[in-house]
């Protein structure tokens, strides 16, 4: 078999796009098309169907992508024969999707470790939809995506740690007096005023879910602005436990259990089976699950 065509499947796999993987490969759609045309021949399956976006891959594809991908990263890595990877002088920088609830958790300790294990390493962080992930970690474009990410298909990924969502308001809500911390039903639920941050799409599902969406009051673009808000308002949110817990002063805040829809939730590190054996994203990879994984 011609090794090219392993390299176009390989292209159409992470764009889910004929023209897409064309024009990443320098070639003509055409070009690519027939490429394709002769690895069904040869593999006996469609490979992939046309959807109105692009195309989505078969089970065959599926299963095929896992071999190639790890294939293509030996090839690349032999062919390439990288240095050794030298924290203390590298100058490399490591491109994260985090949003900016994951900026809050796991930026302040990461950045610390590097600044004391690999100096000149340079971390940028940004959001990307969850749709674009895959592809970004597969061309390069990411090095590891942090968070909760059902969307995210066809990458490496470890489980990092658990966490659940929970309702915060400010001490001494008057829908809270006498309750203590126990738990809240649905019908409860439904008596608060919420807010929920735009970037993090899995809240406003919640409420969604709940058929709450009309008692939204209040949309703020980033977690940053929750503190002060639930504070001074009565406005309840939806928000990972571990996030609320970090708020302070804590004792301005209450924070409850409530029946709520996919409640637990595990948070993974992502990385691309293209580039699972670089020596510097092995090294970061070591380092982030060194100081998250549970």
């Amino acid at each position: 078999m011609d090794l090219n065509l392993l390299r176009v499947f390989d292209a159409i796999y992470a764009a889910r796009s004929i023209s897409k993987a064309a024009e990443r490969l320098g070639m003509s759609q055409p070009a690519c098309s027939q490429a394709l045309s002769r690895l069904r021949i040869e593999l006996r399956d469609p490979l992939f169907e046309r959807t109105a976006g692009g195309v989505k891959p078969t089970e065959r594809a599926d299963r095929l992508a896992r071999s190639v991908q790890g294939g293509l990263a030996l090839l690349d890595e032999g062919l390439r024969e990288p240095d050794a990877f030298h924290p203390q002088t590298s100058r490399a920088e490591l491109k994260l999707h985090l949003t900016d609830i994951g900026e809050m958790r796991f930026l302040p300790r990461l950045v610390q470790t590097l600044q004391s294990r690999a100096p000149g390493v340079k971390v940028l962080a940004s959001p990307w939809p969850q749709k674009d992930i895959a592809e970004a970690l597969h061309n390069g474009d990411l090095h590891l995506a942090i968070g909760f990410l059902p969307q995210t298909q066809g990458t490496q990924k470890i489980e990092l740690l658990k966490d659940r969502y929970a309702l915060m308001v400010k001490a001494g809500h008057p829908l809270i007096r006498g309750r203590g911390r126990s738990g809240l039903s649905t019908r409860a639920l439904s008596r608060f005023d919420f807010v929920t941050v735009r970037s993090h799409s899995e809240t406003q599902r919640i409420l969604s879910v709940l058929q709450l969406e009309e008692r939204i009051r209040l949309r703020v673009s980033s977690f940053l602005a929750l503190p002060a808000i639930v504070r001074s308002t009565d406005l309840a949110v939806i928000i990972p436990k571990a996030i609320a817990q970090e708020f302070e002063p804590r004792e301005e805040f209450h924070l409850l259990d409530a029946d709520l829809p996919q409640q637990d939730f595990t948070v993974s590190l992502h990385w691309g089976r293209r580039h699972e054996h670089d020596p510097f994203l092995l090294w970061v990879r070591a380092v982030i699950i060194e100081l998250f994984k549970q």
